[in-house]
């Protein structure tokens, strides 16, 4: 297993970085929250899942072990892939996932793409005994830095096309960006450009209350 990629920031896009690591540029999928962390030309270090197979190797990438451990524990679970494992991860984090496991939240599970009522009860089942307790204290999520984007409305289709390969529907994800638009005029205005990651979790967020 590849446990982690270090290496200078090649590029980043909205669902992916590449790293590039003596010479050769390491593509790595990863959520919004750890794309947010990465800035192009600076040294990084992802926690990272090497999923293999019969047409495919694709590297998952994470802001630590935590997030790695839980996506690889996450697909022991019945119907559970790669994909929906990093939704999982995108919309609840490890923390939630413990959380809304221990309480039997269904409705919490079912906010993540690809998972319905019966799949979120399978999960809980699975992997109640298997996952570490929740924290009985909350902490407040660290601001995240700051990535800059062109102010122009190239940031919608990059929004909903992340958003749709989360999983999301086209509707779903249109909804979304109509939601976030009020937030990038407000970047536009007082910044001069649009911080595209920051309105994707913005969206993310949006989707997990509705």
């Amino acid at each position: 297993m590849i446990a982690f990629v270090r290496g200078t920031v090649a590029s980043t896009a909205l669902d992916s970085a590449v790293l590039d690591v003596g010479g050769v540029g390491m593509l790595v999928q990863c959520t919004p929250g750890t794309l947010a962390d990465l800035r192009h030309g600076e040294q990084a270090q992802v926690a990272t899942s090497l999923v293999v197979r019969e047409d495919s190797m694709t590297l998952y990438g994470f802001a630590d072990e935590d997030e790695r451990d839980t996506f690889e524990l996450a697909q022991t679970a019945s119907g559970v892939g790669p994909k929906v494992a990093q939704a999982i991860i995108a919309v609840l984090g490890p923390e939630g996932l413990r959380r809304a496991v221990a309480d039997e939240n269904l409705v919490a599970l079912t906010k993540v793409p690809g998972i319905g009522r019966k799949g979120a009860q399978r999960i809980v089942l699975e992997l109640k005994d298997r996952l570490g307790a929740a924290a009985l204290t909350s902490r407040a999520p660290e601001a995240a830095p700051a990535a800059a984007a062109p102010a122009d409305a190239d940031w919608r289709p990059q929004v909903h096309g992340a958003l749709v390969g989360l999983g999301w529907s086209a509707r779903e994800a249109e909804s979304a960006v109509v939601a976030v638009v009020p937030i990038a005029a407000e970047q536009a205005e007082g910044r001069g450009s649009v911080d595209v990651s920051e309105l994707l979790r913005a969206a993310l967020r949006t989707l997990s209350k509705a």
